[in-house]
């Protein structure tokens, strides 16, 4: 199923879900969707600060200079790649 967080997740912390991620506030350590391989699973961020983001296996590193660093934001799979874009309001 899907994991929603109604707080910030915290460096050093780890989420997993199945399906979808959700998080209401700044997601700071690693989270993984889709851990049983599903590929039509998201995460949606309010402030993207993850050391470690995955989608169905698919896994990226992501540092304070990333384009996105702090804004909203939601990652997916796509032909095997694993793509960040932003939320706009």
């Amino acid at each position: 199923g899907d994991l929603v967080c109604l707080a910030a997740v915290n460096a050093g912390a780890e989420i997993m879900a199945d399906g979808n991620i959700h998080v209401y506030g700044p997601l700071r350590g690693r989270a993984l969707a889709g851990v049983n391989g599903q590929d039509a699973a998201r995460i949606f961020c309010m402030s993207l600060e993850a050391e470690l983001v995955s989608v169905a296996g698919l896994y990226r590193t992501l540092e304070s200079g990333h384009p996105l660093w702090g804004k909203a934001a939601q990652i997916y799979s796509r032909d095997e790649q694993l793509h960040i874009t932003a939320l706009n309001p």
